[in-house]
């Protein structure tokens, strides 16, 4: 396990390519703008992100073993960005609050009355468990 908090860092890449028997990976409030080079880190279980600026997910595809993922406080502004976490076959656990898409699906809406982030996290990413802390069936 290696905990990264507080310190600066902008790429994945910057923690190098020997990482592979990596389980646990907590880089929360690291400055974080991309997941560039996260597909070195392929055993990844869990990964905490929390409080960065990534906006885009696609290379969380490639983490296989994936079953809890933390990405609090983010910028995620499309809600379209779930559906690569449906390819985490494994993913258990989510958490997404503090992102704009539990507002409004992206940055173009207007904020819609009906809205419901979680329904629509849930039916892009329906092996969901728990979303945000909740049961992901409680929409």
């Amino acid at each position: 396990q290696i905990e990264l908090d507080l310190i600066l860092l902008f790429f994945i890449r910057d923690l190098g390519t020997s990482l592979s028997h990596l389980c646990v990976l907590w880089m929360a409030c690291c400055g974080l703008s991309d997941l560039d080079g996260i597909s070195s880190c392929s055993s990844l279980k869990e990964l905490y992100i929390a409080y960065n600026n990534i906006s885009e997910l696609s290379q969380l595809t490639w983490l296989d073993h994936l079953e809890v993922l933390d990405l609090e406080g983010n910028n995620i502004e499309d809600i379209d960005q779930m559906q690569y976490l449906r390819l985490c076959c494994k993913l258990s656990h989510l958490t997404v609050e503090g992102n704009l898409i539990c507002l409004k699906p992206n940055a173009e809406s207007a904020e819609e009355p009906g809205y419901n982030y979680r329904a629509e996290v849930k039916k892009l990413v329906p092996h969901l468990k728990y979303l945000d802390k909740m049961p992901a069936s409680q929409t």
